[in-house]
């Protein structure tokens, strides 16, 4: 008695693999100029900074369930760093154009209209970061000083009580005053630049 079922033949060993095509990580718009790049590469230092604070709060966990000795410092460090960071990825993300827009809609516009639409985002854009800045100078202002004039930093008030809340302030004064200029870059190069290359 023979056995008639019929073998699929496998893979050819000899054929081609296709290889999984992943979308290549361009960085910075051309029209975000040098300051796009310069940023575009700061972003790597706040990648390291969410990581050492996962490190940091893996080793508040060791430390206060296996050795019963919690720390005083690692939940403010780690706020403190996961803060900067997230200040850091709005000025990232406008370096790289990877902002929220509509896409259903600005995917569809001819190049011109593009342009130009690109030219009024980044205008208003340069126009908001402004206000901002101008908001967090006051902010940042009364956590660095007292209201007779005196330097001093605004602390958390907690068992540690490190000058974070100034520093995180100040640090976003910084980030909206790069915001803006990015912003004002932005916009002088989707001027000058012409439609057919505009993304």
């Amino acid at each position: 008695m023979t056995d008639k079922t019929e073998m699929t033949p496998g893979p050819d060993p000899l054929a081609e693999v296709e290889t999984p095509t992943r979308k290549v990580d361009r960085g910075a718009v051309p029209e975000a100029g040098r300051f796009g790049r310069i940023i575009n590469q700061g972003g790597f230092i706040f990648a390291v900074a969410i990581c050492a604070s996962a490190c940091i709060l893996l080793i508040e966990v060791f430390l206060r369930y296996v050795l019963n000795s919690p720390t005083v410092w690692a939940h403010e460090t780690t706020t403190f760093l996961c803060g900067i960071s997230f200040l850091y990825g709005g000025l990232y993300c406008a370096s790289r154009n990877s902002h929220i827009r509509v896409v259903l809609i600005y995917d569809i516009l001819p190049p011109k209209v593009r342009r130009v639409v690109n030219i009024i985002i980044s205008f208003a854009s340069f126009i908001a970061a402004g206000f901002f800045t101008y908001a967090a100078w006051i902010m940042s202002t009364k956590a660095l000083f007292s209201p007779t004039g005196d330097f001093r930093m605004e602390r958390s008030g907690s068992a540690w009580n490190p000058p974070a809340p100034a520093l995180v302030k100040t640090f976003l004064l910084i980030v909206m005053i790069l915001m803006t200029i990015q912003f004002l870059i932005l916009t002088w190069n989707y001027i000058r630049r012409p439609a057919e290359e505009t993304n």
